[in-house]
């Protein structure tokens, strides 16, 4: 290991977020571990955000501002933060959210400990809107974590048709995505899944134990946008389609993963229509439109065995059948 301190880079994209900008900003500006540099990207907000910004940055010589006059979306914001990057370690962390104590500690680190993992990433604590983001009640003590295989994180995505980074930031390591490049953009709510593969292609990843991010939960959000199963399945084949027909094309198990991928994307559809018809909730036909376009044999055979590989499969299901007993009415997400 160098003598030499470590050093990050941090990505702050904004648009609109004054009310919360302070307090991400104070959540960044308390990290002494090693060198740091901060990029706060305004996408030509309306608010005070560019303010609070430039009062940051004249109180923390570390902390730049970039002003745009035009919006042109997140998702130039980052890849012009990838551009900017230089430090041994680069992050994202979007002006609604926090870093909580420890956090960029823990994943340099990891990453100073092993040469061979190129990404971080741990919990994250979920809030709602305005409600009161208190950085005291988080975990911010563990120190365990644990190194994944690249190809085992890759297969978790694919197994599962999810992302198994539950929050909105990851560190990596900046020559890695340097390498593996920028976001895309026609991945609208799916870029970071794609992306996270493409790591995952070539390197190892670590999860920590410790809660690493405090994320809020409100309209204006990416993910808010896409408010049933039906539409995140959509968007996650899209983020499986891109990957596989560019980086990930040239995997030893590229024809398998993708089966796969498709298969735990059909097999959610399924049982997903199964307890929307019989809580007597919309979208059924969407749900089981898509299970058996990709797979047509779930029409004679359900896939019963994807349904008991989750660990909340018993539970979801007596929670559908209370539903059941009360009626019908209850709404659970599926």
């Amino acid at each position: 290991m160098s003598d030499k301190m470590a050093s990050i880079d941090i990505l702050v994209p904004s648009y609109n977020y004054a009310r919360y900008l302070d307090e991400c900003l104070r959540s960044i500006r308390s990290y002494r571990g090693s060198e740091m540099r901060v990029l706060v990207i305004d996408n030509a907000s309306t608010d005070e955000s560019v303010a609070i910004a430039r009062r940051h940055a004249s109180e923390d010589s570390r902390i730049e501002v970039r002003a745009r006059t035009k919006n042109l979306g997140s998702t130039s914001s980052f890849n012009e933060g990838i551009d900017w990057a230089h430090s041994d370690y680069f992050a994202v962390l979007c002006a609604d959210d926090l870093f909580t104590p420890g956090a960029l500690a823990r994943a340099v680190a990891i990453m100073e400990r092993h040469r061979n993992v190129n990404l971080v990433y741990g919990p994250t604590r979920f809030v709602m809107g305005d409600d009161e983001a208190s950085l005291a009640s988080t975990d911010g003590a563990a120190e365990g974590y644990q190194v994944m295989a690249g190809g085992d994180f890759l297969e978790e995505f694919c197994r599962t048709g999810r992302n198994p980074v539950a929050g909105p930031a990851v560190v990596v390591r900046t020559s890695t995505q340097k390498r593996v490049g920028h976001y895309r953009a026609e991945l609208t709510h799916t870029d970071d899944v794609e992306l996270w593969m493409r790591f995952a292609a070539i390197g190892d990843v670590a999860q920590v134990d410790a809660t690493q991010v405090i994320s809020r939960i409100h309209g204006e959000n990416k993910s808010s946008a896409v408010r049933d199963v039906h539409m995140w399945n959509v968007e996650m084949e899209r983020a499986f389609n891109v990957f596989f027909a560019g980086p990930g094309a040239n995997l030893a198990q590229a024809e398998r993963l993708k089966r796969l991928a498709v298969n735990s994307l059909a097999a959610r559809a399924y049982w997903c229509a199964v307890s929307h018809l019989v809580r007597r909730e919309p979208g059924v036909a969407n749900l089981i439109r898509f299970a058996l376009s990709r797979r047509p044999s779930f029409a004679v055979l359900p896939p019963v065995g994807s349904l008991m590989t989750r660990g909340d499969a018993m539970e979801r299901i007596a929670a559908t059948l209370r539903s059941v007993t009360a009626g019908g009415v209850q709404s659970t997400r599926g």
